[in-house]
């Protein structure tokens, strides 16, 4: 029984080191290199148990669950360095023929072990358990551990040769795998003289452990650096995407949306109503008044301020509502919400600002407002046409109230 305790052991620190890469639950453990080794540490987990059922075993002295146990313990042991071979080639990623002869080697010497152990049920070439349950071992045991010791020590010069050839951040974990590999070849070789030890198991112990430390967990570590990095270029594409977008959507004068931003919002209202999900709406058009004299007499400098301070207006009075640049003098206001359960008290500050700045012969916006009827407008547009005819009205009436320039354009 003291014989299990140490395979007992060995699996709980598997479990507890590995639990994520076993159960799929770390960062990067879907990754091609860890499928493999989780089937890896999967036959270390099977090699584990039997070893410890063989301790079990023996005490109770079951020479025919021994002989069994015994058969699948040669196999766990062979598809354990099968595991590992192709887990090394994988991580070390050479693509050499020397990583293919490894390959090769690890399942012809894999499927020999089958043959022999399929064998032994019938003539005792490998192991044979007498009635009284002791072990005694065959030439041909001895011949495919030794062969076994030589496949791992040839993937430790592997990984020796793989560590000269990159001299990078990723050393150290070369040197644990190279290392893994003669701790393992060590032990199996202890394992050789000394059968009823668990020398095997202790070097499978160690060596997990070692590579949990060093190759495993910077290899997570690895995997979130560039998770992050990755996360992060993305987010900067997608904040100069976005910057791009609003610089598209975007005024650049007064900062607040063009005709091509209008556009779209026209198309969105417009699928609105034919979805009926939009019923309450209304749309506002603001025309400058001689913005044209101020630029031939002024310049354009101060034209651009008279359509600045204008804007200004128009987005104080509508606070709560997107504003459109969508001309040279021309500005538009689709108002929903507030703003449209307010908009005759809006429109009759606004036009009573327009009214005192036509008398003090500042600068004048001329505005026409018309809602959505459902029971008449089928479409964004007709809104639109009943409200620029109106904004066309007031300008008329405006521009016979005052013929001065505005007051914007007085002051260079």
């Amino acid at each position: 029984m003291y014989y299990s305790a140490i395979g007992i052991i060995a699996v709980l620190i598997l479990l507890i080191e590995n639990q994520d890469i076993l159960f799929k639950r770390g960062v990067g453990s879907d990754a091609p290199v860890w499928k493999v080794y989780r089937r890896f540490l999967f036959a270390v987990t099977v090699y584990y148990v039997t070893d410890i059922l063989w301790g079990v075993i023996e005490s109770r002295k079951l020479p025919g669950l021994l002989f069994a146990d015994t058969l699948v313990y040669f196999i766990a042991m062979a598809v354990g360095v099968l595991f590992w071979t192709q887990y090394s080639v994988t991580y070390l990623d050479e693509g050499n023929a020397f990583g293919r002869f490894l390959m090769y080697a690890g399942r012809f010497l894999c499927a020999a072990v089958t043959v022999v152990v399929a064998v032994n049920i019938f003539t005792p070439v490998l192991f044979e358990v007498d009635s009284q349950c002791v072990y005694s071992a065959k030439t041909l045991r001895y011949v495919l551990l030794g062969v076994q010791i030589l496949l791992l020590l040839l993937i430790s010069v592997y990984a020796l040769l793989s560590l000269a050839r990159k001299k990078n951040a990723a050393t150290k974990r070369y040197r644990t795998l190279a290392l893994f590999g003669l701790i393992m070849a060590v032990f199996l070789a202890a394992q050789l003289w000394f059968p009823y030890l668990p020398l095997y198991s202790i070097g499978y112990m160690l060596g997990l452990s070692l590579l949990h430390s060093f190759v495993v967990n910077d290899e997570k570590e690895e995997f979130k650096r560039g998770l992050v990095e990755s996360l992060q270029r993305e987010k900067r594409q997608h904040d100069k995407i976005k910057s791009a977008m609003q610089l598209a959507y975007t005024d650049p004068l007064t900062g607040v949306k063009n005709k091509h931003a209008f556009i779209e919002a026209e198309q969105n209202i417009d699928r609105r109503i034919d979805d009926g999900t939009i019923s309450r709406f209304g749309v506002v058009i603001f025309d400058l008044n001689d913005l044209k004299k101020v630029n031939d007499s002024r310049g354009h400098e101060l034209g651009d301020r008279y359509i600045v301070d204008a804007c200004r207006m128009i987005c104080v009075c509508f606070r709560h509502s997107p504003v459109y640049r969508i001309g040279g003098d021309e500005f538009a206001v689709i108002a929903e919400g507030a703003d449209y359960e307010l908009l005759d008290e809006l429109l009759e500050s606004f036009d009573g600002q327009m009214n005192a700045n036509s008398a003090q012969g500042s600068f004048v916006i001329a505005s026409g407002c018309a809602r959505f009827d459902p029971g008449t407008d089928n479409s964004f547009s007709s809104v639109f046409k009943r409200a620029d005819e109106t904004m066309y009205r007031r300008k008329r009436l405006l521009k016979h109230a005052s013929g001065s320039v505005p007051e914007t354009a007085r002051h260079k």
